[in-house]
């Protein structure tokens, strides 16, 4: 269909990425990489499972070992034994770039004494049920109920500590009734849970993305850490701190420049991919329904690239998304922001130590009734 302006409909780019290495094999990396993505194991490394692990940035948070934007994320004391996920091509993805521990697989049907046993267990359970983009049907969704592989694994292994990650507007759907169920949930499991709500800009991402963390500790090991400190209180990094050096990029000299969906501004259906970002301001959200919610560049007239949006998300330039642009916008609009995941991995390492040490958290300052009425969260302050 020709369109409003009366010009010719223009051509979709159907380029493909050109990469020589993955994140994982790529010699850029060597000097500071986790040994787990060469194969082998941090020497005193916390075991983790890792579930719907999408592309891998919530794993590549907890690994540490990776530069961005030319600050070091330094190694952390984890090993990854096993990531799952349904998508396939996801697992493509993280194979490529983070280790081979990533398998294609159910979670609903594998049995979980099937899965190996970790200290450590992560997942961000899917949230399209939830989103305040979504449907919104939470557990009636096919998708709502799958945080209960999470729970069966607990219940299985007695894993020391849980991290879960969704999306902000599952505390408020249906007057929080979904989050109840699922903290009743872990709690009949045997654990203490607290709700972590993050704004990632304040800890150095240049997108407005809040996410919701929760963290859960098996009873007998006392109660939850508190989140992560805040890094950037005084102003947050705009999105030309991210991605300015990138207009002039127009082919795969940095891997994925070139992909990007041709596509004028909707005039129709609520604003849905007509956003255009702004030069001193954050980022709108990357999304994951890559067609639609992909913004506009805030002073060429293009929607953002695949590593533009790659970057928004802090992925280092040697992390490789191998598809067409459709498959890889969605890998990342799902993923966790890896610097904002080693945010929470270190303050999990440091937690867990702690333990090792015989020391716990004995008390909380969170009631029952806190808990109850969804009162408990660690919120940091947002402003646009």
């Amino acid at each position: 269909m020709r369109p409003k302006t009366g010009l010719p409909k223009r051509k979709a780019l159907r380029n493909m990425p050109v990469y020589e290495y993955g994140f994982k094999d790529n010699p850029n990396n060597q000097d500071i990489a986790h040994p787990n993505t060469m194969g082998q194991k941090h020497h005193s490394g916390f075991s983790v499972m890792s579930m719907f692990s999408g592309c891998g940035g919530l794993d590549l948070g907890f690994l540490g070992g990776f530069r961005y934007l030319g600050d070091e994320y330094k190694i952390l004391p984890f090993n990854i034994v096993k990531a799952i996920d349904i998508d396939e091509r996801a697992i493509q993805t993280y194979n490529l770039n983070i280790s081979q521990h990533g398998e294609v697989g159910d979670l609903t049907i594998i049995d979980p004494f099937e899965l190996p046993k970790a200290k450590i267990l992560i997942g961000g359970f899917p949230c399209q049920d939830f989103s305040s983009s979504g449907p919104k049907v939470g557990f009636a969704g096919e998708r709502g109920q799958l945080y209960l592989s999470m729970i069966n694994y607990m219940k299985a292994h007695k894993p020391d500590i849980v991290i879960g990650e969704n999306v902000p507007h599952l505390a408020t759907l249906h007057k929080g009734k979904y989050l109840k169920q699922i903290l009743a949930d872990i709690k009949d499991s045997g654990y203490n849970s607290i709700v972590w709500e993050l704004f990632a800009p304040l800890y150095g991402l240049s997108q407005s993305r809040k996410r919701l963390i929760i963290v859960a500790v098996r009873e007998d090991l006392g109660f939850p850490p508190e989140a992560p400190k805040p890094k950037f209180l005084s102003g947050y990094l705009p999105i030309e701190h991210a991605i300015a050096d990138l207009e002039n990029v127009t082919d795969e000299a940095i891997t994925n420049q070139s992909q990007y969906f041709v596509a004028t501004k909707a005039t129709s259906g609520g604003g849905q991919g007509d956003h255009t970002n702004r030069r001193g301001e954050l980022a709108y959200c990357i999304r994951a329904n890559a067609k639609a919610r992909i913004q506009f560049h805030y002073s060429l007239d293009r929607r953002l690239t695949v590593r533009e949006c790659a970057r928004l998300q802090s992925f280092p330039d040697e992390f490789v998304f191998p598809f067409a642009a459709m498959s890889n916008m969605t890998q990342i609009g799902n993923a966790v922001p890896p610097i904002l995941a080693h945010a929470i991995a270190s303050e999990i390492a440091n937690y867990i130590e702690m333990l090792e040490r015989g020391e716990k958290i004995l008390n909380s300052k969170y009631t029952q009734n806190d808990f109850e009425q969804l009162s408990f969260f660690q919120t940091a302050q947002q402003t646009r």
